[in-house]
């Protein structure tokens, strides 16, 4: 069989976006091109290799040990350009990172920062998700760390403890729910939101708790930081929720409420983990090293 680097990194790419669509932006190739690449592929194996539903595409049983093989050539290929970038002046390391979006925003621009400028043959590809997708990508290989909500269940990854943080909720001035020092997110859902964009973990959490509870979550804009978040919070457009991080570099200097959610999940202990520490390239074990240390 003769496929190519490109076929086989498309192909990795749609799985993971459930969507040749969004695969093929993330291969950075035209959308008829994908196609004609994955029905040529399909031509050569004489077999299907995903499944079209309403909400995208899944991989058959073909299309699932090819995805796995794929990930493992990919990954050789990669190690390949690594070691013999060492005698060249270019990048020579890649580390692929998962975070959910607390960590992605809230944490890792600062610790990343501090990592590169000790690595500067190094680089990072940061992609946030959700933590059990995450959780499922690091147990397939397709990352080398993820850093996850501690309540998640991680199976048999290693685990490392990062940071830890909350989530409350954040109200402009005179709001009904500013006068309450906690409330429950079943009844902050009374009121309008000031949300992240639809491609946030964060915010399909909240949507999936929302929808957990019967409740809609009435979203009037969304937004693509924590920061934008809490300015149109100020100016009355809704209520918002936050890190506690976010809460207390914002909330005094624009004048917010802050309000604790008395929900069990807003407590939020942020975990490293990867498949096999040892296993991992040495510039990423630094890297974990780096971010269980700062």
């Amino acid at each position: 069989m003769r496929f190519d680097l490109t076929d086989l990194g498309l192909f990795v790419e749609v799985v993971e976006a459930g969507s040749i669509t969004h695969g093929a932006e993330r291969a950075r190739l035209a959308l008829g091109a994908a196609s004609a690449r994955i029905r040529a592929m399909e031509a050569e194996i004489g077999a299907a290799l995903l499944t079209r539903t309403r909400s995208g595409v899944v991989p058959t049983q073909a299309g699932r040990t090819l995805v796995k093989h794929a990930r493992a050539m990919l990954e050789m290929n990669a190690r390949l350009r690594e070691d013999l970038g060492a005698f060249t002046k270019g990048v020579f390391g890649e580390v692929r990172v998962l975070a959910n979006t607390n960590a992605s925003t809230e944490f890792l621009p600062e610790a990343l920062a501090a990592f590169l400028a000790e690595h500067p043959n190094v680089r990072i590809d940061l992609e946030e998700r959700l933590s059990d997708e995450i959780v499922g990508l690091i147990a397939e290989g397709a990352a080398d760390i993820g850093i996850v909500a501690g309540t998640v269940e991680v199976g048999t990854l290693e685990t490392y403890p990062f940071r830890s943080d909350r989530f409350v909720v954040v109200a402009p001035a005179g709001h009904p729910l500013a006068a309450a020092p906690r409330a429950a997110f079943a009844d902050v859902l009374d009121y309008e939101f000031v949300g992240l964009d639809r491609a946030s973990a964060l915010q399909r959490f909240l949507s999936d708790k929302a929808a957990r509870l019967g409740r809609p979550l009435m979203l009037r804009v969304q937004l693509r930081s924590f920061d934008a978040v809490c300015r149109l919070v100020q100016a009355g457009v809704g209520v918002g929720v936050v890190p506690h991080t976010t809460a207390a570099r914002t909330a005094p200097a624009l004048g917010l409420a802050v309000v604790e959610l008395a929900d069990d999940w807003a407590v939020r202990d942020l975990t490293i983990c990867v498949r096999n520490l040892e296993a991992l390239r040495p510039y990423a074990q630094d890297l974990v090293r780096s971010l269980r240390g700062g």
